[in-house]
Formats: structure tokens, sequence, C-alpha cells
């Protein structure tokens, strides 16, 4: 297929996929006007459908439309997915559903439309994310058949001949449906040269060629790889060269050796910058993890508050002291907050913490004594049923904290910390429960509990948050590890 009929059938995808939207947000609309109709209302409904269509229900429902086709188009879906995965895809879908859902329901409100209920919304949602979903995954189906039958295939040149590079290559290979044909990389001798070798893969010419090359042969992208610190100049001007070619450039994003969850780039209203998260937690699921923060941690909080009364009067009949102790520590990105607990010590317990540093039976920074002297009779019940930890609810109602994640260290205990690929657990909100909870609490060595943290933080999802919830009812009730 050559570069002019290649443009063509990309055109030609293009469009018919715009078209397809348009007509399956219609298709997902009417379905929900219709199911969003309660049985008594199917006369009216009949009715409505009968009579004459009016000039503003014609412009409303365009309107519509076209605000979740400006979405759409907004959210990147008409751009080339050759090289994404099928979920970052689906992400991308859904994601502008969302926005798509919440744009009619400010028209609804701006133009009081009865018919957009929170049913009619909810079935919208749904509907048409499915249909625009496996949409999607048809046209990757369709596409990859036709990929590797030789057409609509992307050229590939490859600056570099490091590790890197030959991962990128390897990755090319193992999925042929993408269409990316590999023509070879640019490189001179150097001592990796040998290794490369063993690989197989083809070497086009060297990097004073490179520009010959590029004048005659077919090339749809350059995919850098060459190090930044040592090939700036030449990766700068392989990069230029490619641009007055028309050619696509791609970098490596892992220019430092360092591991990143999420790459994004934001511009500053200037050029866009390049930034590098270490965490999976943010965007969408971020948000919802929040908003399940605050409506469960609420829920709790009345439900619990008799609860709350009891204990309450139970500590001030048995000790002398307030009811809460609260105590700075460590959040989100070191940012300091007040934490709350039932207490359970003696009132100057931290002032005489240090006298008992002897007894301390926790590795690293950590203070734990099993049976730690300066608690009362009630405090040990407190804590051996967690109920101490209840006023941290306000916590995570306040923001402070979630419901699940990595446990909020006191400021000195963060102070005596060694090693700083630990505080990257600061990196994600502190929370009541975690992997370190519902292992075994006390019973677990400081650098386990901090690799569990680390676990935590590497594969987060919400489905693992509700999971660790699930898992902590059990754990509390058998008081493992509790001190």
């Amino acid at each position: 297929m050559g570069p002019r009929v290649h443009e063509i059938f990309r055109l030609i995808v293009c469009n018919a996929l715009r078209a397809i939207d348009v007509g399956l947000i219609m298709a997902a609309f009417c379905a929900a006007a219709v199911l969003s109709v309660s049985a008594p209302e199917w006369t009216a409904a009949k009715d409505l459908l009968s009579s004459k269509v009016s000039l503003s229900s014609c412009v409303l429902l365009a309107f519509a439309i076209l605000s979740c086709y400006g979405v759409f188009s907004a959210c990147g879906l008409y751009k080339s997915k050759r090289l994404s995965s099928k979920g970052s895809e689906v992400a991308d879908v859904l994601r502008a559903m969302a926005f798509s859902t919440a744009c009619l329901w400010l028209e609804s409100r701006a133009f009081y439309i009865g018919l957009i209920t929170p049913i009619f919304l909810a079935v919208f949602a749904a509907l048409g994310s499915t249909l625009v979903v496996l949409m999607r995954l048809l046209l990757r189906f369709a596409l990859g058949a036709i990929r590797k039958r030789g057409c609509n295939l992307h050229h590939v040149l490859v600056l570099g001949t490091n590790s890197r590079a030959v991962e990128f290559a390897r990755q090319i290979e193992r999925t042929p449906g993408r269409g990316c044909r590999l023509i070879g990389f640019v490189d001179d001798e150097w001592q990796g040269s040998s290794e490369f070798q063993k690989f197989g893969f083809p070497l086009a010419c060297g990097q004073k060629e490179v520009a010959e090359f590029l004048r005659r042969n077919v090339v749809d992208e350059v995919a850098i790889y060459l190090p930044l610190r040592s090939f700036y100049e030449r990766a700068a001007e392989v990069a230029s060269l490619a641009k007055q070619h028309g050619i696509l450039v791609r970098f490596d994003p892992n220019i430092f050796d360092l591991k990143f969850s999420q790459l994004n780039a934001e511009a500053l209203g200037g050029p866009p910058q390049i930034t590098a998260e270490s965490s999976e937690i943010g965007g969408w699921p971020f948000l919802f993890k929040r908003v399940v923060d605050i409506v469960l941690s609420l829920i709790s909080l009345v439900m619990l508050s008799p609860l709350f009364l009891v204990v309450g009067l139970l500590i001030k009949m048995t000790s002398s002291g307030p009811v809460f102790f609260a105590q700075r520590r460590v959040g989100l990105n070191k940012r300091e907050f007040t934490m709350f607990k039932f207490r359970t010590m003696v009132h100057n317990a931290e002032q005489i913490q240090e006298r008992l540093a002897h007894l301390n039976e926790m590795t690293g920074p950590a203070f734990k004594i099993k049976k730690d002297p300066r608690v009362t009779p009630l405090g040990r019940i407190l804590r051996k049923t967690s109920i101490d930890e209840l006023p941290q609810l306000f916590n995570v109602l306040r923001g402070d904290m979630s419901l699940v994640g990595p446990r909020a260290m006191s400021v000195r205990d963060y102070r005596l910390f060694s090693e700083d690929w630990q505080r990257r657990r600061f990196s994600v909100p502190p929370g009541i429960t975690c992997l370190w909870q519902v292992c075994g609490r006390n019973n677990v060595p400081f650098e386990q509990w901090m690799l569990l943290d680390m676990q935590y933080i590497d594969k987060w999802s919400l489905w693992l948050d509700f999971k660790i919830l699930a898992q902590t009812i059990p754990a509390v009730i058998k008081g493992s590890g509790a001190a």
C-alpha cells in the first residue's frame, strides 16, 4: 500500500468512525429515552412519538449529539490508536462517555428538559459506553486482520541499539496486529554492538548515513533511543531531520532509567512538559476513591455515633485526660496533619516514651510494645478491637486520610526513616487500613511493612481497595497483631 493510498485509507476509516459514533450516540440517546419511561407513562410516550416534532426539540437533540461528538474529539478518540493498548483505548472511551453524560445533564438543567432524568443518564452512559467500546474492539480486530496481511503498514526506524531500543523492537514483533514494520536500526559500532547482533535485528545504516536513508526509503516514524546525556546533539539533529521530512518522532520516556507508572504531557500556558508519576493512584479512579471515602466515612460516623458516645463516657470515667488523642502525623507528600484516635494511654504518654525506648519490639523507626505500661485497661480493649482507630473517620471526611492507604506515621517516626525508597509511601494519601493491617499488623517487621506499602502503591486499583476493606473486618474480629 503506497503512502498516498495509506493516507486515503486512514481518512476513510477516521471519517467512517466519526459517522458511526454519531449513529451510536443517537441510538443510545433514543434507547435511553424509551427505557427511562415507566410503564404507566407508555401512553404519553406513544402520543409524544406520534405528534409533530418541534423545531426546538430538533435543535436540542442536535446540540446534545454535537456536544457528545465534540467531547469524543477532545478526548482523542479519533487519533491513531495503532500503538496503544486495548485497555487504554477503552479507558479513553469511558472517560469520553462520562464527560458526554455530564454535558447532557448540564443541558437538561439549562433548558429544563424533563426527559433527561437520572435513569435516562444512567441508561445512556451504560448503553453508549458498551456500543462504542464494542465498535472500537471490532475495528481493532478488523484492522489487525488487514495489517497481518501486509496492508496499512507503519514503517519504523529505530535510532540506537541499546537494550531499551531492542525491547521496543521486540514489542513491535510481538504485536503484528498493530501493523508496525521494523525497517531496521541506526547506530555506529560501540561496546554493546556484539550483544545487539545476537538478536538478529537488521542494521539499516550508521548515524552519519541517516539523512540519506530518510531520503531514499519509506519511513513513517523514527523512534529515538539514544542515551540522552551522551548523544543529545545527535538525537536533536535526527529529530530535526524527521521534522523536515514530516516523519513522526517517538522518544524513549525512560531517559533516566527510572520506572514511572504514568507519563503525561502538560502545558502551563506555553510548550508542553512531560510529567512522570511513580504512583497509579490518580485521575478518575482517584476521584471515585475520594467519593467512596466521603460516603462511607459519613455513613459510618452516623451509624457509630452511639458507640462514640459510650466509648467517650467510659474513657472519662476510667482515666484522667481527654477523650481523643490528637497527634501530628505525616500525610500526602509529607504534609503534616492532626490525626485523631480514642485515647488508650495515660494522658502524658508521649512525654515518657523516651524512657521506654529500650523496650521497643519493632524494628526500624516504629515504636510498639505489646505490654506497654502506658496503656490503660480500657485502652487494651479498645486496641484489641481496633475501636480506638474509629475517630480517624473524621480525618477521612476532612480529606487528610483515605479509608485505605499506608498507615499515617508520626512526625517522630518519619524523621527516623533511613532509606529514601521507603518515603515513596508518602506519595499517596495515608489510610486507616492497608495490606500491613490485614497481614498481621505488629507481627510484621518494619522492612516487610514498608515492602507491603510499596506493593499497594504499585498494584493499586479500586478493586484492591475494596478487597482490603473486606479483609479488614475478619482481621479486626480476630485481633491479629493488635497491641
